[in-house]
């Protein structure tokens, strides 16, 4: 068992709390609030009247910051800090799903400084402070409401990258699975894809501590088996819930102990396909994992045979492969670049990407040598 150091101070509401708890919570970091959501869809199926109608009886001062992009801009970010600054917020409240609560997390520390945003996502400048932030969970998938980790792309510099720091994580987070009965049934899918993605990163990354292997599988298996029934009946309540526990679970550092932390080649391989193509981000993961997995069989089998014993009842490897790359089909999420309409004659310039942003895993280090064999079995 490798050494290691957890650290999660995250409140967390599970269930109908946000009528009950919401105001008492952002009332003990002040009453300007910076309300940041997404593109229409709170406002659409009535969380955001839920969330206004509770800021009103609280008589808070609400500045309002919408139109956060599935993939997040780091230009929303920095328009987002300079209305934040203009009204003196004191507190930052996050409605959406995983992309809102990156945005609003780079938004926090944002708000203490001078600094351009950007700087703080690669590591050109650190923070030291940083607004108080509390979100509400619209989408079960990244488990961002309760780590310190955010992702934020941009098309200037041609990057899409993640940041992890203690300030980021949100003081209080609300998860009421209510919120998610309208999430529509790819992006449902997409976010189940994201959860066991985010398992198997930490599975894979360096330690093998057996309880803390144990755990993973049973996050994994739980969403392997309540994610196709919600996808058969996405107004499931009882679903809805088990798959945003599992996606929350599967990121909030319980998977990490004993560990010396993930490899997250993965994600940093998938970042590039939605950099380019704009692809949804779970979606992107659904394509790579089973060509990472592919490409690493040889070196990582123990490991592989391992999960496959957990998840599929068998220790073939390839098998495993196949039994994951066929759940995530199951799902109806793409498991190959042709899917999501990317040709051979695109090959060069996802090459190109990845050479350019020196993509790689933390653990299992990437060159041109792997690109090339991953983008082989992505086709």
């Amino acid at each position: 068992m490798e050494n290691f150091n957890i650290y999660n101070p995250v409140r967390l509401f599970f269930g109908d709390k946000i009528k009950e708890s919401l105001a008492a919570v952002l009332s003990t970091f002040g009453k300007r609030v910076l309300l940041v959501y997404g593109q229409g869809s709170v406002v659409k199926y009535g969380y955001y009247d839920q969330i206004i109608n509770v800021l009103n009886l609280g008589n808070f001062d609400v500045v309002e910051y919408s139109g956060i992009k599935s993939n997040p801009l780091i230009e929303d970010v920095r328009a987002a800090v300079a209305l934040g600054k203009k009204h003196q917020v004191d507190v930052v409240l996050a409605l959406g799903g995983g992309s809102v609560i990156d945005s609003a997390k780079i938004i926090s520390i944002g708000l203490q400084t001078e600094k351009d945003p950007w700087d703080f996502m690669v590591w050109k400048e650190k923070p030291v402070s940083a607004t108080p932030l509390v979100s509400v969970l619209t989408l079960a998938a990244t488990g961002s409401e309760m780590n310190a980790a955010a992702v934020v792309q941009n098309h200037q510099t041609g990057e899409k990258v993640g940041y992890v720091n203690e300030l980021l994580f949100p003081k209080a987070s609300f998860l009421n699975p209510e919120f998610t009965l309208t999430v529509p049934r790819n992006y449902t899918a997409y976010g189940i894809v994201d959860l066991i993605a985010h398992a198997l990163e930490a599975y894979f990354g360096v330690g093998e501590p057996p309880v803390t292997d144990a755990i993973t599988f049973s996050i994994i298996k739980d969403a392997m088996l309540y994610g196709p029934l919600l996808l058969n009946d996405l107004n499931n309540l009882e679903y809805r819930a088990n798959i945003m526990l599992d996606a929350t679970l599967a990121l909030n550092g319980l998977t990490s102990y004993g560990k010396r932390g993930g490899d997250w080649g993965v994600h940093a391989l998938g970042h590039e396909l939605s950099l380019l193509f704009d692809t949804p981000h779970g979606a992107s993961l659904s394509i790579v994992y089973p060509a990472w997995l592919q490409h690493h069989k040889a070196k990582v089998a123990h490991r592989i045979s391992k999960l496959g014993l957990a998840l599929f009842n068998t220790v073939d490897v390839d098998q495993t492969i196949t039994g994951l790359t066929n759940f995530f089909s199951l799902l109806g999420s793409p498991v190959s670049l042709s899917e999501i309409s990317v040709g051979d004659d695109q090959h060069d310039k996802i090459l190109q990407q990845y050479k350019r942003n020196k993509v790689s895993g933390m653990h299992h280090q990437l060159d041109e040598k792997d690109y090339l064999q991953i983008l082989h079995f992505m086709k």
